[in-house]
């Protein structure tokens, strides 16, 4: 059934898609059950590693740096530090360091967890962790120190992480239910 030409050209040319036919708000298929599976023992394994490497380098103590430590709670601070170093590679380390440490947060998280999925989720669940994280550094681990910078840093890599690539492997992995 054609409706009738007062739609414009596209009318003429084939009947207006309802709202089910329409390929545009047609859900998208999941990947199949056993690829499924494989994704998410996968993504499981490698948020397993991702916390013994985030572990390993957050949580090692560093006695010897224990005079230079200090805590930042001032949103810049230690961002200025960085860039105000002499040696530009030193700062482009420490950040380009943080951010790319948040970055299998944002892609893994959505995968492993679907309920998480949603930028704000994943955005509000890596703040969390990387404060915990980051809280457990100045309170526990010599040599280290609270840096509400890294904080940021890790919560803008996971975003980057999300964005790039957990959003689109967490719908391949996972279907969204229908609302009726």
């Amino acid at each position: 059934m054609a409706r009738a030409a007062s739609s414009g050209p596209r009318s003429l040319l084939r009947p207006r898609a309802t709202k089910d036919e329409d390929p545009d708000r047609r859900e998208r298929r999941p990947l199949a059950l056993p690829l499924r599976a494989l994704a998410m023992v996968c993504a499981f394994a490698f948020m397993v590693a991702f916390a013994v490497v985030l572990a390993r380098l957050t949580l090692h103590p560093s006695p010897a740096s224990e005079a230079l430590t200090h805590t930042n709670m001032h949103p810049g601070r230690s961002l200025r530090a960085y860039l105000d170093q002499p040696a530009l590679r030193d700062a482009v380390k420490q950040i380009g360091g943080n951010i790319l440490l948040g970055v299998p947060f944002g892609v893994l998280v959505p995968v492993v967890a679907p309920r998480t999925r949603g930028l704000l989720r994943v955005l509000l669940l890596t703040a969390v962790v990387m404060l915990l994280v980051e809280f457990a550094q100045g309170a526990l681990v010599t040599g280290r120190a609270f840096d509400i910078d890294d904080v940021i840093l890790n919560t803008s890599g996971a975003l980057i992480g999300y964005l790039l690539l957990g959003r689109r492997m967490s719908r391949a992995v996972h279907a969204r239910r229908r609302r009726t």
